[in-house]
């Protein structure tokens, strides 16, 4: 990490981390619309969700919202950054600081605490006064794609970012599981609106895989807008009976061979 000690750096430190933020968009949202192309053109394995086009320009309005994302979650990170490098945060880089047995169950903790945070938000933000200034900027993407993983307006990207620090301040994080945590938001992001099915068959019913979000359980977020409000996981959804009823049916439809 390199120390902020003058404006000349504190410049140096916000570029390296846009670079590494706005990179990071880039090339999963370039990998998975490569690796999963070919099951869009091949008829015999399609998983495809939605049918309908993408809107004219619609990739290239999902980047330029990404781009004041990356702008905000990077001048977010640099105050992270600053407020480590003077004590004001609970990150540590000693593996044995908290015991080993603490690291994966900080990330496992911070993940459920987000997904927490994030369906509570998400229906807030889908309230009649609020959706329209908040949360329409992502919505107005009704066929997704990878591309539309960082497509927010400012101040939903705000009020997705500041959990994170809020948690590092109170919570004992090791530093490479913060990196970890961020990769899984990055992968989950690109996965769930992929508007390819990735998953296997059945894996919806599976003691894991009816747990996790994929790309049919968001993409009905975004076609239906009353269901589907989870981030990682489905166990909010399904505890407060917002999982849309159609979810395993076109699941099944989805990701069934030939489909």
């Amino acid at each position: 990490m390199i120390p902020i000690t003058s404006l000349a750096t504190m410049g140096l430190t916000a570029l390296l981390l846009f670079i590494a933020i706005f990179g990071r968009y880039i090339f999963f949202s370039l990998a998975f619309g490569w690796l999963f192309a070919r099951s869009v053109r091949d008829q015999s394995t399609r998983r495809l969700i939605q049918d309908r086009l993408r809107k004219p320009g619609q990739q290239w309005r999902e980047i330029g919202w990404s781009v004041l994302t990356s702008i905000i979650f990077t001048a977010i990170g640099l105050g992270v950054m600053v407020a480590y490098q003077t004590g004001h945060t609970k990150i540590y880089t000693d593996f044995h600081a908290y015991g080993l047995l603490w690291y994966p169950m900080s990330i496992g903790l911070v993940l459920f605490i987000q997904e927490t945070y994030y369906y509570w938000l998400h229906r807030w933000m889908h309230r009649p006064g609020v959706y329209r200034w908040v949360h329409k900027i992502h919505h107005d993407s009704l066929t997704t794609s990878p591309w539309t993983a960082f497509s927010f307006h400012p101040l939903e990207s705000t009020l997705q970012a500041i959990l994170l620090p809020v948690l590092i301040i109170v919570l004992p994080i090791h530093s490479t599981a913060i990196c970890l945590i961020l990769i899984i938001m990055t992968l989950s992001g690109a996965i769930n609106h992929l508007n390819t099915e990735i998953y296997p068959h059945a894996f919806d019913r599976h003691w894991l895989g009816r747990w996790l979000i994929g790309a049919t359980h968001h993409s009905l977020h975004h076609s239906q807008f009353r269901y589907n409000y989870g981030l990682y996981f489905t166990f909010w959804d399904k505890w407060m009976k917002t999982e849309s009823a159609d979810f395993h049916r076109l699941f099944t439809q989805k990701s069934k061979k030939g489909a």
